[in-house]
């Protein structure tokens, strides 16, 4: 039986995670004490006694966490920023080729995708590989996700009796253009350039839908909104993560529809002038607890969906 330590338990990830694990009997999970969590040294022996090592810490934290760990056989699944584009670290995304679910499954370190980065380059990444959107294109994406994305501050602000009436409408954020998971949404998907990217928060709590808008003026070798079809439909074929041809209800298209859950549905709208790309998930699921877990899953030759919820 596999030993798991998740460095960071209290959080959102860690917990959504340590819930999926509890119902496993082909895992055992090393828990410390509340006031022994935060031990340096004790969790060095969690680290290092650990087969698999969820790290759901911030940046700085993680890449100390890696620091501490001497055991070369100890798998390690950094769910925060701090590894998603170091090309020593696969990029826990199995769907996107088979190079990519072999690099997962041969490797030590593993970076979990970004919540936000992850309906992106679901979108994107195909496109480039099949030469419908040149690497040099100009691309803007628009992101909403449920208020959890925010961490355990921003689920206590929303959550209050006296919170703000600001919280009651969608909140633009990341405005300066700076926003954590540029880096990976260029470098995964091979871009020349990191796209306009427009995330907010809204007053519920789970949920995620990604939208990249595109001209059919920027195809490239004559393709078209079809074409777009075909290139998802042949890549997300699987249960995880798949292409739906019309998921919108009544002509809506909820954000939280896959909450709770840890796949992912990929559609296509708009026209064959003006193309919408779109990527819906729950940004605890397959853009978080859920994608750490399929890789994990990937790691021990697994069926990928096993503990998962879909």
């Amino acid at each position: 039986m596999k030993k798991i330590f998740i460095d960071g338990k209290a959080g959102t990830t860690g917990l959504r995670i340590f819930e999926r694990l509890s119902s496993r009997d082909d895992v055992s999970v090393i828990v410390l004490p509340e006031e022994q969590r935060k031990d340096k040294d004790i969790r060095k022996k969690a680290l290092n006694e650990a087969d698999i090592v969820f790290l759901c810490l911030p940046d700085e934290a993680a890449i100390e966490a890696v620091s501490l760990i001497e055991n070369p056989n100890t798998v390690v699944l950094d769910t925060s920023t701090a590894h998603r584009t170091n090309p020593g670290w696969a990029y826990g995304f199995p769907e996107l080729s088979e190079e990519f679910e072999e690099k997962i499954r041969t490797s030590k370190r593993i970076a979990v995708p970004g919540c936000h980065a992850s309906g992106f380059i679901s979108l994107v990444f195909p496109l480039i590989e099949a030469r419908i959107i040149p690497k040099d294109a100009l691309l803007s994406c628009f992101s909403i996700t449920g208020y959890s994305g925010g961490g355990k501050k921003m689920i206590a602000d929303y959550e209050s009796e006296n919170r703000s009436e600001l919280l009651c409408a969608p909140r633009q954020y990341g405005i300066a253009q700076k926003h954590k998971h540029l880096p990976e949404m260029k470098k995964i998907t091979g871009l020349e350039n990191e796209p306009v990217f427009i995330p907010a928060v809204a007053d519920y709590y789970s949920g995620m839908e990604v939208t990249v808008p595109v001209f059919a003026s920027q195809l490239i070798n004559g393709a078209a909104a079809d074409d777009i079809k075909n290139v998802y439909s042949k890549k997300y074929s699987g249960d995880i993560v798949k292409y739906v041809a019309d998921f919108a209800e009544d002509s809506f298209v909820s954000a939280n529809k896959l909450s709770g859950k840890d796949g992912m549905e990929i559609s296509v709208a708009g026209n064959e002038e003006r193309i919408l790309l779109i990527s819906r998930y729950d940004n605890l699921g397959k853009g978080a607890s859920g994608a750490a877990l399929e890789c994990m899953n990937t790691v021990l030759g697994l069926d990928k969906k096993t503990g998962l919820e879909l």
